[in-house]
């Protein structure tokens, strides 16, 4: 597996190796002593999720609150996705900024979003089955969300606003500047 650290260090993208023939291919997806050897903590995964979207869909951008807070690592099975990472951190030096990277069953790469950050994607595919760990169980009372089109946050989403399908909780997501609740620079959120 290859690691790479994105333009905001915390986020990672994972090139794994992928080995084919004219049989298939088989590719490894995690291994844990690898990985928290490029991080340099501990991440305990507790829950894969999986979800099938069509053209358009766009999910996000999302994070859970303390103590609830969740670590993601994402990929694509089939079909293609815009994947972003927003920095939530107050105080960071990357402050609303954000990693975006486009994920594929064709690619591979899968990315990783450390706590602190909030995580959407956009479907470029006819489908998509998109899958991910998680850190943490889902808490409903610690979901939050921020605005996918915030202009502050300066996210190239590749459809037009005509063509997303978004859901209505989606709709309604503050702007970054008017989120209440959001994450400290500097906190360690894995202690």
């Amino acid at each position: 597996m290859n690691f790479i650290k994105a333009n905001i260090p915390e986020v990672i993208i994972i090139e794994p190796k992928v080995f084919g023939d004219e049989r298939g291919y088989f590719v490894e997806t995690f291994r844990q002593e690898a990985f928290e050897n490029f991080i340099g903590y501990r991440v305990n995964f507790c829950q894969d999720n999986e979800s099938r979207s069509h053209h358009g869909v766009l999910r996000g951008l999302h994070y859970q609150l303390p103590p609830f807070a969740q670590s993601k690592l994402v990929r694509v099975i089939d079909g293609k996705v815009l994947d972003v990472a927003v920095d939530i951190r107050v105080g960071s030096p990357t402050f609303g900024e954000h990693v975006a990277v486009e994920l594929s069953g064709k690619n591979k790469r899968q990315m990783f979003i450390p706590r602190g950050f909030a995580h959407g994607f956009v479907v470029l595919s006819e489908t998509c089955t998109f899958t991910y760990k998680v850190d943490n169980y889902y808490a409903p009372q610690s979901d939050r969300g921020i605005a996918y089109n915030d202009q502050n946050l300066k996210i190239e989403w590749p459809l037009s606003v005509e063509a997303l399908h978004l859901s209505e909780k989606d709709t309604k997501q503050p702007k970054l500047e008017d989120a209440l609740d959001l994450f400290d620079y500097g906190v360690n959120y894995y202690a």
